[in-house]
């Protein structure tokens, strides 16, 4: 089975605080709790996988108190990556800060979940305000032509994108949230993505407060500790930690698997 060098690249941060980041009041909840963004690849001998493609620099310039280090794009050239040597993009879930990029990977061919796709192109979204603002419709306008184009594969459940490399329907966040796994040197790591945006919500069981389904929520923190096997292979999709509990390749990279 192909192993996979594994990175998780930031390329934005904002200031926030935690009563942002968990569902409910708590005390405390004006105290400061920042985030972070990133965009994750996943290097093989035969493959060059990103997953999500963050925040566009068009979006990012609207959004309040962004620091944009740059284009996702730009911060995976920086790494060697070029945006025409992806062969696979993963979208985890379909909100801006992960679609936002995600036309400018020319060969890459996309993993969408049929479920995330059904809800956004569906009935529902546009009357359920609190998630509706999460879409960019430019980013799902492109992904429809790439559709109609032959280079979008909807899954559903469980599936393999290429050796040692699969995605998970885990919902929650999203209708159609989807988890990572990638066989690493170090053991399956499990790229959570929004499924876990902070270590404190997967380990303390405190889930996110932007969710389509609150049980899924839960479902998803068990589902994500099963696959990974080890709480220690498990990367969070907006935690600064990230860059702490994994070695820092520069100061805005994690290996999480060399």
């Amino acid at each position: 089975m192909s192993r996979f060098r594994v990175l998780a690249v930031r390329y934005a941060r904002r200031d926030a605080r935690r009563g942002e980041h968990f569902h409910g009041y708590q005390p405390g909840g004006e105290s400061p709790h920042p985030t972070s963004y990133y965009v994750w690849a996943a290097i093989s001998d035969e493959h060059t996988v990103v997953v999500d493609t963050g925040i566009a620099p068009e979006r990012a310039a609207r959004v309040a108190g962004l620091d944009y280090r740059c284009s996702p794009v730009e911060a995976l050239a920086e790494l060697g990556v070029a945006a025409e040597s992806v062969d696979h993009v993963v979208l985890t879930h379909l909100h801006y800060d992960h679609t936002g990029t995600a036309h400018e990977f020319p060969r890459a061919r996309y993993v969408v979940q049929r479920a995330e796709l059904d809800y956004w192109t569906g009935p529902w979204a546009g009357r359920i305000t609190r998630e509706r603002w999460l879409l960019d419709d430019h980013d799902l306008a492109r992904l429809t032509r790439a559709r109609k184009d032959g280079r979008v594969r909807v899954v559903d459940g469980d599936a393999s994108v290429v050796p040692g490399l699969g995605v998970h329907l885990v919902g929650g966040h999203t209708a159609g949230m989807q988890v990572v796994s990638v066989e690493t040197a170090r053991g399956r790591v499990v790229l959570a993505s929004d499924a876990a945006h902070f270590y404190e919500n997967i380990e303390g069981d405190r889930p996110f407060p932007i969710l389509h389904s609150m049980t899924g929520v839960y479902g998803a923190f068990d589902r994500v500790n099963e696959l990974a096997g080890d709480p220690g292979r498990v990367v969070a999709g907006h935690d600064p930690l990230v860059l702490d509990r994994f070695p820092r390749q520069s100061p805005e990279v994690a290996l999480i698997s060399p």
